[in-house]
């Protein structure tokens, strides 16, 4: 084994992650912590900065209820929520983000987020439910004010965070190494708080050479927290419910702004406009397909359909948008200059504040968006329970709106004990967004400090428990050691596999077989039951990793939880008999959707002990009218 340092340190709670649920969960917890005389110490993969989904910047906050000036109520939320995801949601958890997501946002304002204002001093909406900012700096503005409530000497930045450590039946701390020296951290806590994101490149992605690392979700996300939550043995939900966003094709730059702000239409390439010419399609898909809004996923297929049918590429009609907006200045040369102009700025600014490397492609590829279409398409698959996605871990609601079955005693913790959720780790809780997020992280952050006063214990843990662990972590940095000799090129070794070939081949087993971009999406149980033996090859090549070095030895730990997160969907996807969100995934073999038997949640949990799955229905209990 390397030598490298053990580094053990003692905290009260423990925040994992570095995203805008972390950061909220650093600011809440901060303030209570300091009332009891509790430590509270937050870890990073990356840096505080630049961390998470929000990292590149943001053009517009997604949730904000408007409660202060009446424009919504909580309910109005909840049963926005609802509707989009076909009827499967915690509504309990929706409830208790929404009624606070509004304060995180003020929050984030006063800090110093430029919030579009119109001429009467109120938010400019893109819709509903979102907010226009100038958010390039979102990121740094929240992290700020994370920082300056914990204090840098309790923050680490540059560590990768793998297993949990348990004490029977409660998580007491984390281990993983640092990316950047030769060091072996162990975190003990006496709760635990996970944030560590989503993830991404568990489907093969429809960029490849160049442009790789390419992605809607940041390509970063590798399932830390699904693989975080499944080996302590937490329950979890949603596995089946991935996310799939239609985006500016091949930089996947957002479309929002141009459906909500310039209120764009989307086309074939025939002219042909989906959501009207295949409007019948949605009475299969009653009563959510026939109410307003019509779900993500709905929308999505209605335009899979067309490029199936050999109607592609579909393009967002931006100059017709453009012109459109521009066209109450005619007969004013001087106007409509100056309309365009700044519908012009706008649009380009949309991608500058997000996704820099749309603005690049328009700009390689001669597009000017006032003059001429752009292409959009479906992405690959993601897990994310932050967006329209919803998976993550089974959490306990609030208990003074949550019904028994979903509440069982501190407020988003997991079904293991001291294991707090937020962000994308909480499940069934989707539509919360960078500011929701943001909110849940200080909800699970306030109730975890509540757990930490009432159950005051030290944490117990096993130095062999440790010791195992630190070993399989840093074994592939022996595996290559000790066989890179063997062949001329260190990349090809019969004896071990390099996380980017592994990588490849959980991709490709993704792809084809659980209904990635290839297949449109579509799979069967005969595809999924071969997908599932072709992981349980791969599982066992994961022992025979291999890294140089600590990025691969970084890769090698990513690449395993992407593959612990295929393996939760593939079993829920088998496990939900039905296709209820057509656009995200279909399956063949059972094409409809069966509100009798299938509108509950579709749980799993895994048993580390006895390496066995639990499938498991729990039911949909609605507390909104």
């Amino acid at each position: 084994m390397p030598n490298f340092e053990t580094v053990e340190v003692n905290t009260d709670l423990l925040i994992l992650g570095g995203g805008m649920a972390a950061c909220g969960a650093a600011v809440e917890a901060a303030y209570w912590a300091k009332k009891h005389g509790l430590k509270v110490t937050l870890v990073d993969k990356a840096a505080l900065d630049r961390s998470g989904a929000v990292a590149m910047g943001l053009s517009a906050i997604n949730q904000y209820v408007g409660i202060k000036d009446g424009q919504n109520t909580v309910d109005d939320y909840v049963k926005y929520v609802r509707q989009d995801l076909m009827g499967v949601t915690r509504e309990d958890l929706v409830y208790d983000i929404a009624r606070h997501v509004d304060s995180s946002v003020h929050l984030f304002e006063k800090w110093g987020l430029p919030i579009w204002l119109d001429d009467n001093g109120k938010y400019v909406h893109e819709g509903r439910w979102q907010l226009m900012i100038n958010g390039e700096s979102y990121k740094i503005i929240v992290a700020e004010a994370a920082k300056n409530a914990l204090g840098t000497d309790n923050i680490y930045e540059r560590v990768f965070i793998v297993d949990p450590l348990m004490d029977g039946d409660r998580c007491v701390g984390a281990t993983g190494f640092s990316t950047r020296e030769n060091k072996f951290y162990v975190f003990k806590a006496k709760a635990v708080l996970v944030a560590m994101g989503g993830a991404v490149h568990v489907f093969k992605p429809r960029s490849s050479g160049e442009g790789l690392g390419r992605s809607w979700y940041p390509p970063f996300n590798s399932g830390s927290s699904a693989y975080f939550t499944i080996q302590g043995g937490a329950e979890m939900t949603c596995q089946e419910v991935r996310f799939i966003p239609v985006r500016f094709k091949d930089a996947y730059g957002p479309v929002g702004a141009w459906f909500l702000l310039f209120q764009s239409r989307a086309t074939n390439a025939l002219g042909g406009e989906y959501m009207v010419e295949r409007r019948d399609e949605l009475n299969n898909w009653a009563p959510y397909g026939l109410a307003k809004p019509i779900p993500a996923n709905l929308r999505n297929y209605l335009g899979m359909l067309d490029v199936m049918e050999g109607k592609g590429p579909i393009f967002m009609r931006t100059e017709e948008a453009i012109q459109k907006m521009a066209k109450a200045y005619e007969g004013d040369a001087k106007g409509y200059k100056k309309k365009m102009k700044e519908l012009e700025n706008e649009a380009w600014e949309d991608f500058l504040d997000m996704t820099i490397s749309q603005a690049l492609l328009w700009a390689a590829t001669n597009v000017f968006p006032e003059e001429r279409s752009s292409e959009i398409a479906a992405c690959e698959p993601y897990f994310i329970g932050s967006h329209s996605g919803a998976s993550g871990a089974w959490v306990s609601g609030a208990p003074d709106i949550a019904p028994p079955e979903y509440n069982w005693g501190y407020t988003n913790m997991a079904t293991v004990k001291g294991m707090f959720c937020a962000g994308d780790a909480s499940g069934a809780s989707s539509h919360k967004f960078s500011s929701g997020s943001h909110a849940e992280g200080r909800i699970a952050a306030k109730s975890a400090i509540r757990y930490i006063v009432e159950n005051n214990a030290e944490p117990k843990v096993d130095e062999a428990q440790v010791a195992a662990i630190k070993e399989k972590l840093l074994k592939p940095l022996d595996i290559y050691e000790e066989n890179k000799g063997f062949t001329v090129d260190p990349e090809v070794n019969p004896n071990y596999i390099k996380p980017k070939q592994f990588m490849f081949r959980l991709q490709k087993i993704m792809d084809e077989y659980a209904g990635g971009v290839s297949t449109s999406f579509t799979t069967n149980e005969h595809l999924l039951k071969r997908g599932l033996e072709l992981l349980g090859f791969l599982k066992e090549d994961s022992e025979k990793l291999a890294a140089a070095d600590l990025h691969e030895l970084m890769r090698c730990w990513e690449n395993v939880q992407r593959m612990w997160q295929a393996e939760a969907h593939v079993r829920t996807l088998l496990f939900r008999e039905e296709t209820r969100w057509p656009g995200y995934y279909f399956r063949a073999d059972k094409p409809k959707m069966d509100e009798a038997n299938w509108k509950v949640f579709a749980n799993c949990k895994y048993d580390p002990k006895a390496g066995t799955w639990e499938m498991i229905k729990r039911p949909i209990i609605s507390i909104v009218p």
